[in-house]
């Protein structure tokens, strides 16, 4: 009987190593088959994959070669370094996203946060810090971007001394009702008005997909004032394979046909079960 039981504990064991290897050869073999060839600058945004921990998010980055990582403060910073992944978009001076730059009354504030902040990026050696226009509250376009002059221009010089760029984001009003650089032509204004460098858009193509469309177009002919872009399906914020309506690869094409050398970072939602097959997915949809 003891023969017998170790026999049978024996086979069990050995179908459990051969199971385990198979397991581990197949894992070796989809992350060889993962392979990009970074004509373009990728990076993504952990709150869309918010369940899983910063730092396991962070291993997995390294284990695929994607280097950079979108919205981070200066709490996540150190353990950024430490995984040695960029901080392709930096957060954490803005108040929110509809108390924003459009709205006096937030001015101070945001001047002091914005003042405090950029050195900081700089020193750590970033370069992109995110802003917001604010919501209307009723509010005219004209006033609220003569409002958002006034107010960035008191953070410009220190951006240009540092070398920061300020980049406020593009959003819809079907996510973002009410908010007020909700068209890239507002936002070009915007651009225009403070004549810096160092200000630019956050284009993200899933709320203007939703918001205004033609995208391929708006990218060739407005492209040096977006400094950053983000991805995501539409409809919906899920994956941005053949299960939504844009096709990211043509898009990926006419970005780098600018000579775009910036990064674009994954923003959607997963929606299926294996959540960092999806984002190797829409890293390699992306990787043109």
């Amino acid at each position: 009987m003891k023969r017998r039981t170790f026999i049978g504990t024996s086979a069990a064991a050995t179908i459990g190593m051969v199971a385990c290897k198979d397991v581990n050869a197949q894992d070796k073999k989809q992350n060889m088959e993962f392979k990009l060839k970074n004509n373009l600058n990728h990076s993504v945004c952990h709150w869309c994959f918010g369940d899983i921990p910063l730092e396991d998010f962070l291993k997995t980055l390294n284990t695929l070669g994607v280097k950079a990582i979108d919205l981070m403060g200066p709490e996540e910073w150190p353990l950024l370094k430490k995984y040695d992944i960029h901080c392709a978009m930096c957060n954490g001076a803005e108040i929110n996203l509809t108390e924003g730059w459009n709205d006096p009354k937030y001015h101070d504030v945001l001047i002091k946060n914005y003042t405090e902040m950029i050195p900081k990026v700089a020193e750590a050696g970033y370069t992109n810090l995110i802003c917001f226009s604010g919501n209307r509250r009723g509010m005219d376009d004209t006033v609220g971007l003569e409002n958002c002059v006034k107010g960035l221009k008191q953070i410009m010089p220190l951006a240009e001394k540092h070398g920061v760029v300020i980049q406020m984001e593009l959003f819809n009003q079907v996510n973002h009702p009410d908010y007020m650089c909700d068209t890239s032509a507002w936002g070009i204004a915007l651009c225009e008005a403070l004549g810096s460098e160092n200000f630019k858009l956050l284009y993200d193509i899933y709320h203007m997909q939703i918001q205004e469309g033609d995208i391929i177009r708006s990218i060739q002919n407005n492209h040096k004032y977006f400094g950053h872009y983000h991805t995501a399906g539409v409809p919906g914020r899920h994956e941005i394979d053949e299960g939504q309506e844009l096709y990211y690869p043509a898009i990926m094409k006419a970005i780098l046909a600018t000579g775009y050398k910036g990064y674009v970072a994954q923003e959607f939602i997963p929606e299926r079960e294996d959540k960092i097959d999806s984002l190797k997915q829409g890293f390699l949809i992306c990787d043109v």
